[in-house]
């Protein structure tokens, strides 16, 4: 190859060099800005009651992994279904502390069934020693019964009424704010 044809080359190879630079760079920032927009839409994420009432139940515990996202779970999970061992969430907040909830639809809000102890008692035998969980909560958008309240405070469980769900889910302040008696963080972050 004469000098020529040597630089015609190189000027090709520069060429292809520079686009796929280019084109690197526009799929980064692409990545970059969708990645914004997530983080902003997850913060502003609300949910009302009635619109909880009107999901299916799969819907549900995706609206409850979202609202883990918005709270600064990164790698909330939807993980509910046949054979869950009572975990249809998990999470780990920015504290380190792992999250299992179990998520309990009921389609008519308060009018449909009360969530009872034998739910409660799935979630005890599970969440902690086959999930690793440090805090383990049941959600739902109906009511509990006092016996349930009762051993969930006895076994350490979280319950997430109806009044405690309205509040978490539209509103701003991330769900360990509205429990009581949650674990301290395992890894100390800048927001502790």
């Amino acid at each position: 190859m004469d000098v020529a044809g040597f630089a015609a080359f190189g000027d090709d190879a520069v060429a292809v060099v520079v686009g796929v630079v280019l084109a690197g760079g526009g799929w980064v920032y692409h990545k970059q800005q969708q990645a914004r927009w997530e983080a902003v839409r997850a913060q502003g994420l609300r949910y009302g009651l009635s619109q909880l009432d009107a999901l299916h139940h799969a819907r549900f515990e995706d609206a409850v992994r979202d609202l883990m996202r918005r709270d600064g779970c990164h790698d909330a999970v939807r993980v509910g279904g046949g054979g869950d061992l009572g975990a249809d969430v998990k999470a780990t907040d920015p504290y380190g502390r792992h999250w299992v909830i179990q998520c309990k639809h009921r389609r008519n809000g308060l009018a449909g069934s009360a969530v009872g102890t034998p739910d409660l008692q799935v979630l005890n035998g599970t969440a902690r020693q086959v999930h690793g969980a440090d805090v383990a909560v049941i959600v739902t958008n109906g009511r509990v019964t006092a016996p349930a309240v009762d051993f969930a405070k006895q076994q350490h469980l979280h319950v997430v009424d109806r009044h405690t769900l309205g509040v978490w889910a539209s509103g701003s302040r991330p769900l360990w704010e509205l429990l009581r008696a949650v674990p301290p963080p395992r890894r100390p972050t800048a927001l502790s």
